[in-house]
């Protein structure tokens, strides 16, 4: 996952660089290939045939590459250039590194759990056009708290639902233990390549005056476990912006029960 919203020490005012934060993040959304942009993804496996509704070319899944067949008048481009013929894609890291194009759009190569998608980013996205900012409350410090982390002896798969409907397994590294209200309260995280924490969870406002659940991004822990959690930067999760994610529910233990009535909560209008 991503770690681009990382919380990172600065020598700002807390409230004046959550207000930095929540601009760059909502100018971040809102950009022409951002999450709003995603109108679909396609599962090769659902499309035995090559053919995906709406995207020209033939699409085929090998063990290793996705090969793609397309003619001059497909309309295609592959690394800027017309593809008429045979091409062999790998997955790749998001929109920005996309290799195959139709106009302004750009059909981006995934690959999870052993299965190949095809991921189509339209900046003339209805939900882009649509869209009237991010619904976040503002800085309070009583929701930034110290942390502590405490890995696990070796890492863990955890089977959760995820927003489409099937479940999938979630890699946790270790549980992370803080104080909110004067309550002990953990949350199970992985572990991202930078050692930066990631935790999906849930909480009493959820459903209710939050999004169903949301994504926290605590910094790496220093030599002792020791990071900051700060639920002034709670992320909405990138299936609130668009249907097509397939982001994963909480994994058990990950529901507080109290209120976290801090950082993004919803889309504004909704």
């Amino acid at each position: 996952m991503s770690t681009q919203h990382t919380e990172q020490a600065s020598d700002m005012d807390p409230a004046a660089d959550w207000k930095r934060w929540h601009a760059l993040r909502t100018e971040t959304v809102a950009a022409p290939y951002g999450p709003l942009s995603l109108t679909g993804t396609h599962w090769l496996a659902d499309h035995p045939d090559g053919s995906i509704p709406d995207i020209p070319g033939q699409w085929a899944e090998t063990p290793d590459a996705v090969v793609l067949t397309a003619g001059a008048e497909d309309g295609l481009t592959v690394d800027g250039a017309p593809l008429d013929g045979e091409v062999r894609l790998a997955a790749d890291s998001g929109p920005a590194a996309a290799r195959v194009a139709h106009g302004e759009r750009r059909l981006v190569v995934i690959r999870r759990e052993g299965l190949w998608a095809v991921r189509d980013f339209d900046p003339d996205a209805a939900a882009r056009r649509a869209f009237k900012g991010i619904d976040a409350t503002p800085y309070d410090a009583r929701w930034a708290v110290p942390g502590r982390f405490t890995p696990y002896g070796e890492d863990r798969t955890v089977t959760v639902g995820n927003a489409d409907g099937k479940e999938r397994g979630l890699g946790l590294g270790g549980e992370l233990s803080f104080r909110l209200g004067g309550t002990e309260h953990t949350l199970q995280v992985s572990v991202e390549a930078d050692g930066s924490l990631w935790a999906v969870f849930a909480d009493a406002t959820s459903g209710v005056s939050s999004y169903r659940f949301r994504f926290l991004r605590p910094a790496a822990p220093d030599a002792e476990g020791r990071t900051t959690v700060d639920f002034n930067r709670a992320l909405l999760p990138p299936c609130a912006f668009a249907d097509h994610f397939i982001c994963p529910f909480p994994p058990p233990g990950n529901t507080l029960a109290t209120e976290i009535a801090a950082g993004e909560r919803n889309l504004l209008g909704r």
